[in-house]
């Protein structure tokens, strides 16, 4: 998994506006008491879209389990002067040599975690590796993204070299949406290559996040949708989620 999917990620997430989304989440942490300069990670930060702009305000180090993401986030940061590091790790197995000040998981990341066991050892695993008052920030793509947005549609996104056909499939079952994902990859000869990558995401309603996170210690969860600090609405398609480790507890 990720592989191919790697080499065609950013050409996927090019409409997204990263410097903002940074800005968006560097608010999120002040407000919670994260200083600037703070040491934060970023859990499945992929090619390090976020995690390089993000940089300029905390101390930043990549996590991700695909050493293709890991790669291009390495060249991505070299060629923009910032000196990040990043780490290959299993995000549920979230293992670091120090206490952190904040622990992210953005851009659908949760959801990509499968079972409810998944989930729990994910924030278990960040509840560790922060030290007392430290946070964590995190966002989910919605069940009605999922089902009425991605599910049973076709998508699609090329450029002069490459051309991708994302073609999803809701599970009603176990609220899970199925991608499968065909790369087509431009040759010097002017033919392609083809290579099928295939993902599902999860479908996590608010009180099971709520629940897994105050079951592995945080406290203070604060939930909001994608316009400012806003409750969710029933149509969102994306809510974000904050959550404090309280300073009595003992690292």
């Amino acid at each position: 998994m990720y592989s191919s999917f790697a080499s065609v990620y950013d050409l996927l997430m090019r409409d997204v506006d990263y410097a903002g989304w940074a800005d968006f989440y560097a608010e999120r942490l002040l407000e919670r008491g994260v200083m600037a300069g703070a040491q934060v990670v970023e859990c499945a930060c992929g090619t390090g879209g976020l995690t390089i702009p993000l940089s300029r305000c905390f101390r930043m180090t990549g996590v991700d389990a695909s050493e293709d993401m890991l790669n291009i986030a390495v060249r991505k940061a070299r060629e923009s002067g910032r000196d990040i590091r990043f780490v290959r790790q299993d995000m549920r197995k979230l293992k670091l040599h120090r206490a952190v000040d904040a622990v992210l998981c953005t851009c659908d990341g949760p959801n990509y975690l499968m079972t409810s066991k998944q989930l729990k050892d994910f924030f278990c695993a960040a509840h560790s590796a922060l030290g007392a008052g430290g946070v964590v920030a995190l966002d989910v793509s919605t069940e009605h993204k999922l089902q009425h947005v991605l599910g049973d549609n076709t998508l699609g996104k090329s450029d002069s070299d490459t051309c991708v056909l994302w073609q999803n499939e809701w599970e009603a079952a176990r609220r899970r949406v199925h991608m499968q994902l065909d790369i087509f990859s431009r040759r010097d000869d002017g033919a392609y290559d083809r290579a099928v990558e295939t993902q599902s995401q999860q479908a996590w309603r608010r009180e099971e996040l709520e629940r897994s996170l105050s079951e592995c210690g945080f406290e203070d969860i604060r939930v909001f949708g994608d316009v400012g600090n806003q409750a969710p609405t029933d149509t969102e398609h994306r809510i974000h989620i904050t959550a404090v480790k309280t300073a009595l507890e003992e690292r």
